[in-house]
């Protein structure tokens, strides 16, 4: 039976609220809420060191049985006269794409989401299936299972939040181990998630991607989170990628509509402290413009190939060409111009947060196989 995309259904609105809190704003609203857990951090134990060998460990990966959500193929527009089609399966490359997903644990009744947890496993299946299916040209995805660190882990400050986003980190670098080690060595790897998962890819580049593995990395998509020029990239050591056939670097955006505000993100932001171990300032945020994959600049709508929007009667997602522009301005933040019809999935602000793959989902999926093709000329 077919499944509504998460971040078009009413029903589950409140995931409306994961991108919100993952990039810490509007905290005193949501805090009031009670998204914060009233317990306190309980301590597990680590993961076993074979605990990803276990194919029930991931959501996708090669060989796995059953559907594979990060394979979803959405329709295609058509004329008047036509009903729209399925798009057919890309042609293969010859890469690696190990993909985090995005806060799908709301709970606070604890700081981590138990693996065994249903619903928070469900929803995530259902965000690779509109934000992981971009990169179904790859040879390879990998997508793991982990023990997120829920909501209000984003909405304070106290150690037990730093604690639960600790525990999920340690499962996504024993998933990449995992990972690197499935992989063919001379296989080129791609780096992707949204959100809490971009946070953690994050972390993952600054501790535990060798100068080795580097060299192997066609590029790193760490969307829809805010990383400061000046004070996170030296860290991250790979460049912003500048320009659509570079390889080597990082794609990032955070998107918003106009009129855009985001004064409580930036406020967030400001005070938030960088790689550096300094405090992030009025720096610019780092914003690749989805539509040319360029550092910076604007496109028009024309250059859109194809924006996912949901089909909320049936469950299915259609491309729609055209449908919204892209620039990234002083600040950094990516706008697309007047609100689209997406969904209910719009934050306070305008932010689109929730929709920042989707919007470009066709160009998202042409530049990561064009940077493919580059790495390594």
């Amino acid at each position: 039976m077919a499944r509504t995309f998460l971040y078009i259904v009413a029903g589950i609105i409140v995931l409306v609220i994961a991108g919100l809190l993952v990039l810490r704003v509007f905290s005193d609203q949501l805090t009031r809420l009670a998204l914060v857990p009233t317990v306190p951090f309980e301590s597990q134990p680590s993961l076993p060191t074979n605990a990803y060998a276990d194919p029930a460990m991931w959501f996708a990966r090669p060989g796995l049985a059953g559907p594979d959500p990060t394979r979803f193929r959405p329709l295609v527009e058509g004329d008047e006269d036509a009903s729209p089609q399925r798009l057919p399966p890309p042609p293969v490359q010859d890469y690696a794409v190990f993909f985090l997903h995005p806060t799908s644990y709301i709970e606070r009744s604890r700081w981590n989401a138990p693996l065994n947890d249903a619903q928070s496993q469900e929803v995530a299946r259902t965000y690779l299936r509109g934000m992981a299916s971009p990169f179904a040209n790859a040879a390879q995805i990998w997508a793991p299972r982990y023990r997120q660190a829920t909501v209000g882990a984003f909405l304070t400050d106290e150690p037990d939040a730093e604690a639960a986003l600790a525990l999920a980190y340690a499962d996504v670098a024993a998933a990449f181990r995992a990972f690197v080690a499935g992989v063919p060595q001379d296989m080129p790897i791609v780096l992707a998630g949204h959100s809490q998962g971009s946070l953690h890819l994050l972390t993952l580049l600054r501790q535990d991607v060798s100068d080795t593995l580097r060299t192997r990395i066609a590029a790193a998509y760490v969307i829809g989170w805010p990383v400061s020029i000046e004070r996170d990239l030296p860290a991250l050591r790979l460049p912003l990628c500048g320009l659509p056939g570079e390889s080597g670097c990082i794609v990032t955006w955070s998107s918003f509509a106009e009129p855009a505000d985001p004064e409580s993100l930036l406020e967030t932001y400001s005070t938030s402290i960088g790689f550096d171990g300094m405090a992030r300032g009025n720096t610019r945020i780092a914003c690749t413009n989805p539509l040319t994959g360029q550092s910076g600049g604007a496109a028009q709508a024309s250059a859109n190939l194809g924006t996912l929007r949901p089909s909320e009667d049936n469950g299915d997602g259609t491309l729609v060409p055209g449908a919204v522009p892209a620039r990234c301005d002083a600040r950094g933040l990516l706008l697309i111009g007047d609100p689209p019809a997406m969904g209910a999935a719009v934050l306070p602000g305008n932010n689109y947060h929730v929709y920042d793959i989707p919007l470009f989902w066709a160009n998202l999926r042409a530049d990561v196989s064009r940077r493919v093709a580059a790495f390594g000329r």
